[in-house]
């Protein structure tokens, strides 16, 4: 079937095909990570109940918001971020934060960040759906990112402006609807997504200079709360 015919499913119709597939690979994937890179046994069912958890999620948002009916090369690798990103759980519950192995796996997440939406747009399965998924699962790599960077480098609580910009963005908008409005593609906004999660992986290693890895969480969180408050006051101007 050519990209361009492949059939649509109406909001709230079946499971898109292939998901049912999809979230035990990538359970397997989420516990083979947790225990056979980062080494962690108790935490490692934590990841994967957290998991199990957000793939849920997914699967209920998808039966309801989900234009397609097959899921997709690009949501299944969105979907593999979801269990890699929950595998960094395990070793904050084993007392054993940052270090290269938690840089390596958030930049394979990251790096994958750049070929769900290229899938997406080769396949013709591009959706708001499919935006928000990406975007939720860039929040959670950077909180997560957050604590081990707050347990395990000499930055201190400030590294958590980076974790939870969105958290509060999104808290806001429960607040002040408008705020939940959609903005227009900024690639000013992704260049600083890309700061933002670089950053944090940076702050991982061990053998960042403590001077450097506070300098660098700082650039990172002002130009994060700049953007932040572009967005804000376009959302504001035009509500």
């Amino acid at each position: 079937i050519a990209p361009t015919d492949r059939p649509a499913a109406p909001p709230g119709a079946a499971l898109p095909e292939g998901l049912i597939l999809a979230v035990p690979a990538g359970l397997a994937l989420n516990l083979a990570v947790s225990v056979i890179v980062l080494g962690q046994g108790t935490g490692a069912l934590v990841a994967g109940a957290v998991y199990l958890a957000a793939a849920g999620i997914v699967a209920v948002g998808m039966r309801r918001h989900y234009p397609h009916a097959v899921m997709g090369a690009c949501n299944t690798v969105t979907l593999m971020r979801v269990a890699l990103t929950a595998a960094l759980i395990a070793p904050l519950m084993g007392d054993a934060p940052a270090g290269w192995l938690v840089a390596a796996v958030a930049a394979i997440s990251l790096t994958l960040d750049g070929v769900d939406g290229y899938l997406a747009r080769r396949a013709n399965l591009c959706s708001d759906f499919g935006a928000r998924f990406d975007m939720e699962v860039d929040a959670a790599l950077a909180l997560i990112l957050a604590l081990h960077a707050l347990a395990g480098s000499p930055v201190g609580a400030e590294v958590l402006v980076l974790g939870v910009m969105r958290y509060l963005f999104a808290g806001a908008g429960l607040i002040w609807p408008w705020i939940m409005a959609p903005l227009p593609v900024s690639y000013f906004r992704k260049g600083v997504c890309v700061l933002q999660l670089a950053t944090l992986i940076a702050l991982q290693i061990p053998q960042m200079p403590p001077d450097t890895g506070i300098i660098q969480a700082r650039i990172a969180s002002v130009a994060l709360v700049w953007s932040f408050a572009r967005d804000v006051l376009w959302l504001w101007r035009h509500r």
